[in-house]
């Protein structure tokens, strides 16, 4: 079942539920299904504006793969 995420167009309500293939979803504030369905945010790991900046690594891709630091490659 997947995660969809709604905002609702009688009330404004912003909601995300699991949706099964066999219902309608609704508002749970104002049970509307009148609903638009939102591009849904996800999160990735990556560089941060409140992480340091880290010096480039010898292979050149920005993130070294050897404890300690270096690539591997030689």
């Amino acid at each position: 079942m997947p995660i969809y995420e709604y905002a609702c167009r009688d009330c404004g309500h912003q909601f995300e539920t699991l949706v099964r293939s066999d219902t309608t979803p609704e508002c749970p504030q104002c049970h509307s299904i009148q609903l638009e369905k939102q591009l849904s945010v996800f999160a990735t790991a990556g560089a941060s504006s409140s992480m340091p900046d880290l010096p480039p690594s010898p292979c050149g891709s920005g993130a070294c793969c050897m404890p300690g630091g270096g690539c591997g490659f030689q």
